[in-house]
């Protein structure tokens, strides 16, 4: 039996329309024909949510005591005897009471999903495992509900619910989120303008950052080796040399030029393990490309013109940062003829960048242009 397909409708906050665009995804379903039921919807009461829901079958819940008390619960075995095409299925990082058969409800989705059951779920982005220190650190609010992050990111489609911090707030303000009661207490903490806009920044980040996976799994899978520029990623070879910091930082202001760009940092190290290299500076620059918000990889490889190329096109990098050749230094990394190597097997896709080292200090820069010039790749 085919698996079935998971879409996901990820939000920064309570309250941006996550269930709303769920349940309005499943009635547009429905008009269509498809067979669309409802497994779990929580409104907390919101008129607009629930009007939604009207006219959507709905699988009854499960009621059960846990120590004294009654709650319910998704009857995932009346969803799966149900068997429908399509099963909402809200807050998929919420946590059953302990005498349900998961844990947690995405482990729920998890069985739905196996026996061929689409699923259509909700999740905020403070609810994702790997975000929920950096959550707290905003909010001062730790989520006790997560989810791993790689149940979202296995989704076959995820929807980024988006609205403006002051717009959550005006619909805060009107009672469209909470009760009366907890408006002003919301809006003075949580519901802060600064909490909203980094909590909107992160969710925006970490969508962007799944597409570009799904992207390079594309462009993998169809064995497409010209990097596409969807924004800028700037590669920076390092040989271990002292010029090393000069170039990170030249990568660094490169990549920051253009709206949402980044670099990385690759150094080429010998099959046979010799090296030229200074331990001592890689560790340096290793940290130093951490502390810019860059990424550091070690390529494997005899012909390090070649490996700089393959790993830039791996990564879909769209420019390369290396040191002009230093003929002191002429068993180096960079050594004589691996600049011009990178330059010549560049092609009309990527732009070199070629650093003077005696000169780096004060911007010098020879550039290649292997594409039509973009404004990005402009030296300072």
């Amino acid at each position: 039996m085919p698996r079935g397909r998971l879409l996901v409708y990820l939000g920064a906050a309570p309250g941006v329309g996550k269930t709303y665009d769920m349940l309005g995804d499943g009635q547009r379903r429905a008009e269509r024909g498809t067979d669309v039921v409802i497994g779990f919807v929580e409104d907390y009461g919101r008129p607009l949510t629930r009007k939604m829901a009207e006219g959507l079958e709905a699988v009854p819940r499960a009621t059960l005591e846990y120590r004294g008390t009654v709650f319910t619960e998704m009857d995932l075995n009346a969803v799966l005897t149900r068997a429908p095409e399509v099963a909402l299925v809200d807050e998929l990082a919420h946590t059953n009471i302990p005498c349900c058969r998961n844990k947690k409800r995405w482990q729920d989705v998890e069985e739905l999903l196996a026996a061929g059951i689409d699923v259509i779920s909700t999740v905020n982005i403070q609810h994702l495992e790997s975000l929920n220190d950096a959550v707290q650190q905003i909010t001062g609010v730790r989520q006790r509900e997560t989810v791993p992050d790689d149940v979202v990111r296995r989704a076959d489609q995820i929807e980024l619910v988006d609205m403006s911090a002051e717009a959550l707030r005006r619909r805060m303000a009107h009672g469209h989120i909470y009760p009366p009661d907890k408006i002003d207490s919301a809006l003075g903490n949580y519901f802060r303008t600064g909490n909203l806009t980094a909590l909107r920044e992160i969710a925006m980040l970490w969508a962007a950052d799944r597409v570009e996976e799904a992207l390079l799994r594309y462009r993998k899978d169809h064995g497409i080796q010209h990097p596409w520029g969807t924004r800028e990623r700037v590669l920076v070879a390092l040989s271990g040399g002292p010029e090393g910091g000069t170039l990170i930082r030249r990568a660094k202001r490169t990549a920051s030029r253009g709206a949402g760009g980044e670099f990385l940092a690759v150094h080429i190290q010998r099959g046979d393990g010799l090296t030229a290299a200074s331990p001592r500076l890689l560790d340096d620059q290793r940290t130093l490309v951490n502390e810019l918000g860059g990424t550091y990889h070690t390529v494997e490889s005899d012909d390090p013109a070649r490996a700089i190329l393959g790993f830039a096109r791996e990564v879909n990098a769209t420019q390369i940062v290396i040191g002009a050749t230093r003929r002191s230094r002429l068993k180096g990394l960079l050594g004589r003829g691996i600049g011009e190597s990178v330059i010549e097997g560049s092609g009309d896709d990527i732009d070199v960048h070629v650093v003077t080292h005696a000169e780096a200090a004060h911007g010098r820069l020879l550039h290649h242009t292997g594409r039509p010039d973009r404004g990005a790749g402009d030296a300072a």
